[in-house]
Parts: structure tokens; C-alpha cells; sequence
């Protein structure tokens, strides 16, 4: 079965240079020029739903982050340098242990 789909046509104004690298970029590839803006006009539209899906997606992870994130939880600053501080005395007595 062929699918059924309507074509239309437009009109598109290039340099000739343009035109030129186009046809034999065309030629190179067994194709048409119409094929090829064919072809990019459709990655604009897939470009844009993938971004739209990405984009989706992004918010979704920011509403779960911040349901589950709470300042609460973040460690103060002494906490922090003390864990640092703890993590280094372990790998300097883990140093000393394998000499």
C-alpha cells in the first residue's frame, strides 16, 4: 500500500551559486534538490518536536526536584569541611596501611 499524502509546491529564490552547489550536491547524492529541502524542512519540524519532548521531559525533572529537594537537607558548611576533613584522614590511614 502507498501512503496517501498532499504535496505542496513553493517557490524558493537562491543565488545561483547557491543553486549550483545544491544540484550537485544533489547529483553527488542520487537525489534532487527538491528532495533535499524536502528533507531539511522535515529535520526543522523534527528538530522541533524533539525539543519540545526535551523540554518536556526537563520540567518534569525540575517538578520531581523540587517535591523531593528541601534546603533542610543540604549539610551546613562546618558539616561539610568536617566530612572533607574525615575523608582525608581515611585516605592517608588507607596510604599508610598499603606501604
Amino acid at each position: 500500500m502507498v501512503p496517501c499524502y498532499t504535496v505542496t509546491n513553493i517557490t524558493v529564490s537562491v543565488p545561483e551559486e547557491v543553486y549550483r552547489a545544491a544540484r550537485i550536491s544533489a547529483a553527488e547524492k542520487g537525489s534532487s534538490v527538491s528532495a533535499l529541502v524536502a528533507g531539511y524542512l522535515r529535520s526543522l519540524s523534527d528538530r522541533d518536536a524533539e525539543f519540545a519532548r526535551l523540554e518536556a521531559q526537563w520540567q518534569e525533572v525540575r517538578s520531581q526536584i523540587s517535591k523531593d529537594f528541601k534546603a533542610s537537607d543540604n549539610l551546613s558548611r562546618d558539616e561539610l569541611h568536617d566530612r572533607a576533613a574525615r575523608r582525608a584522614e581515611d585516605d592517608e590511614a588507607r596510604k599508610r596501611a598499603v606501604h
